[in-house]
């Protein structure tokens, strides 16, 4: 895994609710994701946001694989 990647995720308490966006906009992972969810294609993903690069989705991707791999203890 590209470590590199996990850079380009950001969060800002004052920007989307807090929420994990993309390099400082206002594009949330969650609304990438929820795209490729619904089987929407990575080059239509990049053509409905031009500002996204393919780096940016696999930033997603690997933001999401991470964050899944959270162990939490139950009592």
């Amino acid at each position: 895994m590209n470590a590199s990647l996990l850079g380009r995720i950001t969060i800002e308490p004052g920007k989307c609710g807090g929420k994990p966006c993309i390099r400082g906009m206002r594009i949330r992972v969650s609304d990438i994701l929820e795209m490729l969810g619904e089987g929407v294609s990575m080059d239509e993903v990049l053509a409905d946001f031009p500002d996204l690069e393919r780096d940016d989705i696999l930033a997603c991707l690997q933001f999401a694989a991470r964050r899944s791999d959270i162990v939490h203890l139950a009592a």
